[in-house]
């Protein structure tokens, strides 16, 4: 069975900044992409950053382009996001995913914002920021 499991979420003030963290355990497997996306209340879930295995790849969504940066331990089997110059509008649940499945060659940067291209799901870890 496969573990996913997020923290470092909370509250801050506007302009400031949190880490979250992602942890896959539970059975062992190459974990080709891993990813964050995030679903504030009354919206649908969106993409907000994704990083291939060897990290040769990184795709952010434009609202967090030059704030987030997204990083991965493959010894630990874990991804990062530091989120830097919080805004309101970053209020939201943030999903980590894996995805176990080979990516097709030449197409991880079109997959990456697709959470039905994911195999494995957290519970999500709250993100709430004030103004």
């Amino acid at each position: 069975q496969v573990h996913v499991v997020e923290s470092g979420g909370g509250s801050v003030q506007a302009g400031g900044s949190l880490r979250l963290s992602c942890v896959v355990s539970g059975r062992t497997f190459m974990t080709y992409l891993m990813g964050w996306f995030r679903q504030a209340p009354g919206k649908e879930r969106e993409f907000v950053s994704a990083i291939t295995w060897a990290a040769n790849s990184r795709n952010y969504a434009d609202s967090v382009q030059g704030r987030f940066a997204i990083s991965r331990d493959n010894d630990r089997n874990a991804v990062y996001l530091q989120m830097n110059s919080l805004k309101p509008e970053d209020t939201a649940v943030y999903f980590c995913a894996a995805r176990e499945r080979v990516i097709p060659a030449g197409q991880a940067s079109e997959i990456m914002g697709l959470a039905y291209e994911y195999d494995y799901w957290g519970q999500g870890t709250q993100v709430t920021v004030s103004s």
